[in-house]
């Protein structure tokens, strides 16, 4: 089993990036972990608490069952991957079976803030881009998907995404294997880590 993660701020093109990989592999050989399904389950607070969430902080991710459910991966089970909205902040009832595969991706923003995390992936790398693309997608994002104002997405990029990401995030490019400038437009980066991913393969 090869088990990729991929990081990098919000916004960077990680999805992208992640999406392009996938398209290149079989579709039997490849399974993505998204720390966005193992944020704590919040949804006991209300709206107003809810805002109020720091969703780039690594205390948000519940780093202990998504390292549990990776080792349960590499030892050829299954695990009920969470199922969590950002609405209502909570996790579903129902979770996602993933059956572990030749290839794990595992991405996110804060997946190299963990060192245990860190040291059961094979590659390590970081999706860079430049803060004004990033902000244009979070804005993008964050008000089709996850029902927020304009004024509500400057404020919470302001006051969490800005601060967490120079704090956390920025500096764990260090311990990537390969940096991905451009997220995921940069095309010939895309290929030679997805060839890499390929060779490694042929070697299992």
């Amino acid at each position: 089993m090869l088990i990729i993660g991929i990081a990098g701020g919000s916004g960077s093109g990680k999805s992208t990036v992640v999406n392009k990989i996938i398209e290149g592999l079989p579709k039997d050989e490849v399974a993505v972990i998204s720390q966005d399904s193992y944020y704590r389950d919040n949804g006991h607070l209300n709206a107003e608490e809810r805002t109020k969430i720091n969703f780039d902080h690594p205390s948000s991710i519940e780093f202990r069952l998504l390292i549990e459910h990776l080792d349960m991966l590499r030892n050829g089970k299954t695990i009920p991957m969470p199922i969590y909205s950002y609405v209502t902040c909570a996790r579903a009832k129902e979770t996602l079976p993933i059956k572990p595969q030749k290839v794990i991706i595992v991405e996110g923003i804060l997946v190299f803030t963990n060192a245990k995390l860190r040291d059961r992936m094979d590659i390590k790398v970081f999706v860079d881009a430049d803060a004004d693309d990033r902000l244009m997608r979070i804005i993008w994002r964050d008000i089709e998907e996850r029902g927020r104002s304009f004024k509500q997405v400057l404020t919470h990029y302001q006051t969490y995404v800005k601060p967490m990401h120079l704090q956390f995030i920025e500096p764990t490019k260090r311990y990537a294997d390969i940096i991905i400038p451009q997220g995921g437009e940069n095309h010939v980066a895309i290929e030679i880590l997805s060839s890499r991913i390929k060779i490694n393969l042929s070697n299992y």
